[in-house]
């Protein structure tokens, strides 16, 4: 009973902190000192890496956006040990013609028995050439 309410409580830290990420820091009390992340860019171990790539992406979303949002769809538990959130970032890139940024995907979290995130890894919906590919386009022509 009480590790579900933990899980529960790390998923409604997940549903806090990720529709802001590109805003303010999420909170990193659910995370294992060692945790492993993976995107399509990315794949390192460790929490102050960890900060660092939420840093680096609210950085770059001030610098290269004049808009730009994370829209988090959803955050199940499909396993004892897998929590799932689906999301979309959509952005306006900081250029005349207002480029657009717009990909899917999900982000897979894996807990350990201490129900604590020692896993996170990113699925995109596209590779992320295609992705930057976006940002060539004038508004209208996606």
């Amino acid at each position: 009973m009480e590790s579900q309410l933990q899980v529960e409580q790390v998923i409604k830290t997940l549903q806090q902190d990720l529709p802001t990420l590109f805003e303010r820091d999420i909170s990193y009390k659910i995370y294992t000192k060692d945790i492993y992340f993976q995107d399509p860019v990315n794949k390192f171990k460790g929490k102050f890496n960890y900060k660092i790539i939420f840093w680096t992406l609210r950085f770059h979303a001030r610098l290269f956006f004049t808009k730009i949002y994370f829209d988090l769809h959803e955050v199940s538990q499909p396993a004892e040990d897998t929590i799932l959130a689906k999301w979309t970032v959509r952005g306006t890139l900081r250029v005349p013609w207002e480029a657009r940024i717009f990909f899917n995907g999900y982000s897979t979290y894996k807990l350990r028995k201490n129900n604590l995130i020692y896993e996170h890894i990113d699925t995109w919906d596209r590779k992320p050439g295609k992705i930057l590919r976006q940002f060539l386009w004038k508004r209208g022509n996606s």
